[in-house]
């Protein structure tokens, strides 16, 4: 009679005493542990230093981006100044002008009833300020953001301890 003759699969290999052993190919996870076996104490502390490290970055992310539609906005109250004209201080002989609309907000209508008696001393800190700016001083945002920080301090110096929130330009001209 003939033999038959047959081959192994080539994934498995053979032991010493001719049986099968597991295949060769492991599964993904499995590599991974492997892996991780072979690394020292002191990269197995670095790689979980670096894991923990992303994920308290993603939850921070989360948690200032995502969440449930983030904080709201804060709710005020608006208070419209007058429109005020004034000359600015100039060095050359033609004269400057800056036409300025002013809206404050306040946390709420209280501190507008505590801005109703003082806002002839408030208008009159804002075109005492405004008289002694010249254009150049009004240039960019930066002149602007410093502007409104000045008249906000002005505002709140008039109005202690009352606190407006915020001094908003509606419009701004210089002529």
């Amino acid at each position: 009679m003939a033999s038959k003759v047959t081959t192994a699969p080539a994934d498995l290999d053979e032991t010493d005493d001719g049986a099968a052993a597991k295949p060769q190919n492991p599964s993904f996870l499995a590599g991974l542990i492997g892996r991780f076996k072979s690394l020292s104490r002191k990269q197995l502390l670095f790689l979980a230093g670096g894991l923990l490290l992303v994920i308290l970055l993603a939850g921070g992310a989360l948690y200032y981006f995502g969440g449930k539609g983030g904080p709201a906005p804060p709710k005020g109250v608006f208070h419209d100044l007058p429109e005020m004209v004034v000359n600015l201080s100039a060095t050359t002989e033609r004269p400057q002008y800056l036409r300025v609309k002013i809206t404050l907000e306040v946390a709420d209508s209280a501190v507008i009833e505590t801005l109703k008696p003082v806002m002839p001393r408030v208008l009159d800190t804002f075109q005492v300020h405004l008289r002694e700016l010249r254009a150049v001083d009004l240039e960019g945002s930066a002149g602007l953001f410093r502007l409104r920080e000045e008249l906000t301090r002005r505002v709140n110096r008039a109005i202690a301890p009352a606190r407006i929130r915020a001094v908003l330009f509606k419009e701004i001209v210089v002529q």
